[in-house]
């Protein structure tokens, strides 16, 4: 399949600040959300498609569903969409962010926690929808169910980054190990324009270091940036203490500053990986405010960029090869496997607490199921939660 645009950048921009400005819970709900967006209601990819692309993020190092909307992004409106997807879909939480940097709002107290807390069940309730809409595509016959089954037992087993790339490495190969009916088209190599992007990740990853030998500290800023978002797997969840490794241990922002901005990067919408622009604002010394925050959320994404402009057209002229087409079949059959994992934790063990919360779910759900907006849905369990938390307080 080539690569078709579309679309325009202003199109793709306007859809993922929709999304920016009510997708919370996380990158796992952020894939639902993708796929209820662009999937279901705008259908700019298919099933199939949209999976292929999370099985490939997944793949990469770095956030996968900022990576997915990347993807998406350049599809759509080639590399103007992509930048114009990143910058709509990570603005509203570096704004929210930097606003807590700046001391101009803390979240905080029972109502802030009714909120957050009715926002992870919203989250449950897309990831739930998702879930199943993805089994019922990818996962039609007993072999693909059994695969997805079993990738979510062994996520549950052994929760680690590292497993799950494993366990799509091991689906994929298992798919690629079926015999193929008649001959099948050559594969192509990556086009010089794939190698110009896979270079560049390399030749940054192996030169920043160097060059942060100078002692400048925005080099310095930006190697250590751009190296945690170029070898975490994991997403934000796993960002997050590498950055207090990186930052607070040597002093670069305080450890109650830093904390203060977990606590807030939680209750925001859009990616974790959004709190680097927090910590290159707080950093104790300059680059900092907004300066070291553009440039520290610019150098955390960086090899994003690189590697999805590096994989994406390749990774599309791949899926018409049959024996691969195995492979991703497999693949993406483990995908639905590991969002079901995600599904359950932590996404249900840490947001259902009663059969009062489960309820909550179920009533979200029932809502999405039946068309309702999902920003609404969002929007009302929010308002349900701070509800809940008033009439606690009044009680």
């Amino acid at each position: 399949m080539t690569t078709q645009h579309a679309g325009t950048a202003g199109e793709v921009f306007v859809a993922f600040l929709k999304l920016g400005l009510t997708s919370f819970g996380g990158p796992v709900a952020h894939l639902g959300f993708f796929r209820t967006a662009f999937v279901e209601r705008r259908r700019w990819l298919d099933e199939a498609a949209y999976a292929d692309l999370v099985a490939l993020c997944q793949f990469l190092p770095g956030p996968a569903s900022s990576q997915v909307g990347i993807a998406i992004g350049k599809q759509r409106a080639g590399y103007p969409g992509a930048i114009a997807a990143f910058v709509a879909f990570t603005l509203p939480s570096v704004v929210l962010l930097l606003a807590v940097a700046s001391g101009a709002a803390l979240l905080g107290g029972p109502l802030a926690a009714g909120a957050l807390h009715g926002l992870k069940v919203a989250a449950l309730a897309v990831v739930a929808q998702a879930v199943w809409a993805m089994a019922r595509t990818l996962t039609p016959d007993t072999a693909r169910r059994g695969v997805a089954l079993a990738a979510g037992l062994i996520a549950l087993v052994l929760p680690s980054p590292v497993t799950q790339v494993t366990i799509i490495a091991l689906a994929a190969l298992a798919g690629l190990a079926r015999p193929v009916a008649g001959p099948d088209l050559p594969l192509r190599p990556p086009t010089r324009g794939d190698l110009f992007w896979l270079i560049g990740f390399l030749a940054l990853l192996a030169g920043l270091p160097l060059l942060a030998l100078g002692g400048d500290p925005a080099v310095g800023l930006i190697d250590r940036m751009y190296r945690i978002g170029a070898l975490v797997f994991g997403g934000g969840h796993v960002v997050l203490p590498l950055l207090e490794a990186d930052f607070v241990a040597p002093g670069l922002i305080g450890r109650d500053a830093f904390l203060a901005g977990y606590g807030a990067a939680q209750a925001v919408p859009g990616p974790l990986f959004a709190f680097a622009a927090y910590v290159g604002a707080l950093q104790t010394g300059p680059p900092n405010g907004l300066a070291g925050a553009l440039l520290a959320l610019s150098a955390i994404y960086l090899p994003s960029f690189l590697l999805v402009f590096a994989t994406l057209d390749w990774w599309q002229g791949l899926r018409t090869n049959r024996r691969l087409r195995h492979g991703l079949d497999l693949a993406n059959a483990a995908v639905v496997g590991l969002l079901l994992a995600a599904l359950i934790d932590p996404l249900l063990l840490d947001t259902v607490g009663g059969w009062t919360d489960l309820a909550w779910a179920a009533a979200a759900l029932v809502l999405l199921v039946r068309r309702v907006s999902p920003p609404l849905v969002v929007l009302l369990s929010a308002a349900t939660g701070v509800t809940t938390a008033l009439a606690s307080g009044l009680g």
